[in-house]
């Protein structure tokens, strides 16, 4: 139950990081300090959320 969550909390910090990228991209102009920030937020959002959506996969469901 405890890498469950972890995996959602994942997923949530994820979805976030990709948000705040997607904001960056659409909010800039192009300088290279908000290229970083874009690639940055969007790589570990991407790499949260997928570690999250894996780690629920992946956890099997005892019964209570």
């Amino acid at each position: 139950m405890e890498k469950r969550i972890i995996g959602i909390i994942l997923t949530f910090l994820g979805i976030a990081g990709l948000i705040l990228g997607a904001l960056n991209f659409m909010n800039t102009s192009g300088a290279t300090r908000s290229v970083k920030a874009i690639l940055i937020y969007s790589i570990l959002g991407a790499i949260f959320f997928f570690a999250g959506i894996g780690l629920i996969r992946s956890t099997k469901d005892r019964p209570s």
